[in-house]
């Protein structure tokens, strides 16, 4: 049968997978994001919806402070004995944790905290015994999966951190995960570092401390050489085997931006989750895809009916109280600040005077770009439109003195790195401006003066190069005020190491915002 990917399209990395029954559950990192690790289901591998997440609460998720691309790592999911498990790290608070539960849609355990360091930790229960791992270095600094024994209930450890492996040979051995098969343990890593170079390898052994052999194919998958520049960056791999004995491996990768023919390799989406099929050879070693390297279109033996098209469209028109669970916020919000007013069908955003572009947490809310191709819109207004009174709030901005005020529309990559679209209010006047963010240059690029402060429409459309952003006071003619290049918000010219992907968010500065129909429409290539 075949399928497309990504599976999980946008920003959605270093996925883990378990089965439960016919059904399948997978988490992803979220970094600096909030909520924490978000849980899919699928029947079919193919078609997931996103159900619950894992860490909702500041003990579980403390993300105060927390720098672009800190917070949660690499999550990894397994169900034992009717409970599931999920450990991680929060490299901005504490290290790494384990939360569980028994019911996957409802509320997650208080964690319990593992005195190991590194990243990337996984389970392994094999039978009375559960195994810890996660990648770290030895005294003389050289990077390895270390292993001890715990209880998963409390994070006491049981045996002393010991190295298993130091990898096949790649830079930066990380994502350990351990399978018990035909009285063997294998070992699945990524190595290569998590860029053009990243790849999967496998390892073996007869104890779960080693000594491990390598798999004699490895990497078991790479792109790093592949002339197909459609795919890219494959790495951060888990395995799993469907009701009907077939095995699947999903994995993250990019889909570069922009493509190999000119010359540039960048991606802004941020990395996705892919699936393969997986098959043994006759020496029990796993052979993925089609020589060690995945397609957008693939086929393989899904275990259960495919539903197409798979949608990647949002929409909120604030007729419901609760939150969608696609929205998403940076670091820990202050929920006071986002009101959802159902009887007038507006989001009202409470603008502090912390901005886009600050460590903390400002008034933003956003949903991930799922495609190189959107078009999303929004209604916004400085004016009330006969909602709810707040007008202690609008006295608190008032406070805000000289300080610009504004509520808008734009695509965010993180504090450095975001363009936007807003409506502003100066000197008597009106405006929608344009203003963007690269490395530590910010400033407003265009403006234009409109004639109120209500009902203003923005919308922001993209291809795989470029984001153009438009406006209109009337709802069908739009003008256009400016553009900006996909490449100031690729993760691969950021001032830092990031592993994100670019959101489209709705924001409000020293000022209350009123939104209305936030919808992204999401074109698939």
């Amino acid at each position: 049968m075949k399928y497309q990917n990504p599976i999980i399209s946008g920003y959605n990395p270093d996925p883990s997978i378990c089965r439960v029954g016919d059904a399948f559950y997978l988490v992803n990192s979220t970094f600096e994001f909030y909520p924490g690790v978000p849980v899919y289901h699928s029947k079919n591998l193919v078609n997931w919806e996103l159900i619950n997440y894992c860490l909702k609460d500041k003990e579980q998720l403390y993300l105060d402070g927390a720098w672009p691309s800190g917070g949660i790592y690499a999550p990894m999911l397994c169900y034992h004995k009717g409970e599931f498990f999920m450990t991680t790290t929060n490299v901005s608070h504490k290290g790494h944790l384990i939360v569980h539960t028994s019911d996957i849609y409802g509320e997650w355990s208080k964690p319990v905290w593992i005195d190991q360091g590194g990243i990337d930790p996984t389970l392994l229960f094999d039978g009375e015994d559960v195994y810890f791992a996660s990648t770290s270095r030895d005294k003389e600094g050289r990077d390895g999966i270390f292993m001890c024994k715990i209880d998963p209930y409390t994070g006491e450890k049981l045996s002393e951190s010991v190295c298993i492996s130091y990898g096949c040979g790649g830079i930066c051995p990380e994502g350990p995960h351990i399978y018990k098969l035909n009285g063997k343990y294998y070992l699945l890593l990524a190595e290569g570092g998590t860029e053009y170079g990243h790849m999967v390898t496998m390892q073996r052994a007869d104890s779960p401390f080693g000594p491990y052999e390598a798999c004699p194919h490895n990497p078991i998958l790479s792109h790093k050489d592949n002339p197909d520049g459609s795919i890219a960056c494959t790495g951060h791999a888990d395995l799993e085997v469907d009701q009907n004995g077939n095995w699947w491996l999903v994995c993250l990768g990019i889909r570069p931006s922009c493509t190999p023919q000119r010359g540039l390799k960048l991606h802004h989406l941020g990395r996705e989750t892919f699936l393969s099929p997986v098959i043994w050879d006759e020496e029990g070693w796993p052979v993925v895809g089609k020589n060690g390297r995945i397609a957008l279109e693939m086929e393989g033996p899904l275990p259960g009916e495919m539903v197409q098209p798979v949608c990647r469209d949002f929409a909120d028109d604030v007729s419901e109280e609760k939150f969608s669970l696609h929205y998403n916020w940076v670091r820990n919000p202050h929920m006071e600040n986002y009101v959802r007013d159902t009887v007038s069908g507006q989001l009202i955003l409470k603008g502090t005077d912390v901005t886009l572009n600050d460590t903390d947490t400002p008034t933003w809310i956003g949903v991930r770009q799922k495609e190189f191709e959107i078009k999303a819109d929004v209604v916004v207004s400085l004016e009330q439109n006969g909602g709810k009174e707040i007008d202690s709030d609008l006295g608190q901005c008032e406070k805000n003195g000289s300080k610009t005020k504004r509520a808008g529309l734009g695509a965010f990559y993180n504090q450095f790195y975001h363009y936007e679209i807003y409506l502003t209010r100066e000197s008597g006047q009106y405006k929608v401006c344009l203003a963007k963010h690269i490395h530590d240059m910010f400033a407003r690029t265009a403006e234009a003066v409109v004639a109120s402060g209500e009902n203003i429409h923005l919308r922001i459309t993209s291809d795989p190069l470029n984001y153009e952003f438009w406006y209109s006071e009337d709802g069908e003619h739009y003008e256009k005020l400016g553009s900006g290049s996909t490449a100031g918000l690729a993760t691969e010219g950021t001032m830092y190491m990031s592993f994100t992907g670019t959101y489209i968010g709705m924001f409000a500065e020293n000022e209350v915002g009123y939104f209305r129909n936030f919808a992204v429409k999401a074109n698939k290539n």
